[in-house]
């Protein structure tokens, strides 16, 4: 259901990100292996650096999946309202 404010109240599938994840830590991984076997540091590197960066968004969808059905909604939990703009400070 498209609401026109999902910039704002976008909610991620987090399986799919926590799947996506896996996949690519274990490509990193088995990078950066290879690599550092085939005596090319440069590549084994950028595996590295690749492989932290998947490794902190992996605990950041783990943390979320752990908040519960806030951040990860059913087909019971219907889409947040638009902000209206009704809790701004007046001057």
């Amino acid at each position: 259901m498209r609401t026109g404010n999902e910039p704002a109240t976008a909610r991620s599938p987090l399986r799919m990100r926590f799947w996506l994840s896996v996949w690519g830590l274990l490509w990193a991984v088995a990078g950066t292996t290879l690599f550092a076997l085939a005596a090319r540091p440069g590549w084994a590197i950028a595996c590295a650096v690749l492989s932290l960066v998947v490794m902190t968004d992996l605990m950041i969808v783990v943390h979320r999946l752990h908040q519960g059905p806030h951040y990860q909604p059913g087909p019971g939990i219907p889409p947040y309202e638009p902000d209206r703009g009704d809790n701004r400070r007046r001057r």
